[in-house]
């Protein structure tokens, strides 16, 4: 076995250890976390970035060939399917959850958040909203 094969072997193996670390992250935040959209949350990062990792590492270890290119393309067909569906399953939790202000702060109207992030962004307002009126005037 030459230096480019134990090369491969050792960064493939990372990338497998590291993808299974990242899966048993995501089992950990799914048992751990109480709220749907939580869990989701774990679950859908984890999938993407284990499974990603993961298949780096066969692509690693199988070299260049047509199996190659059919992982990479289960990658990217991942990266695509992995954030529409949670994103699907995210809006049918809040379309039908009748306790989702027992979770989390719900705006009746984006202008509303935009407001509190302006006012979180700029400290010299929320320090002292009365200086800064009179340093306009």
């Amino acid at each position: 076995m030459g230096v480019f094969e134990w090369i491969r072997l050792i960064v493939g193996g990372v990338f497998l250890i590291s993808g299974l670390a990242t899966f048993f992250t995501e089992i950990f935040g799914v048992f751990h976390f109480r709220y749907v959209l939580n869990r989701m949350h774990a679950t859908a990062m984890g999938d993407t970035l284990g499974i990603s990792s993961c298949m780096v590492g066969l692509m690693i270890f199988s070299g260049w060939n047509f199996t190659t290119l059919k992982l990479l393309l289960v990658v990217v067909f991942l990266w695509f399917a992995s954030p529409v569906s949670s994103h699907v399953l995210a809006r049918l939790e809040v379309a039908t959850n009748e306790n989702l202000e027992d979770h989390c702060t719900v705006y009746p109207e984006l202008k509303m958040l935009e407001e509190e992030l302006a006012a979180a962004a700029d400290p010299a307002k929320q320090a002292d909203p009365a200086s800064s009126d009179q340093t306009k005037a």
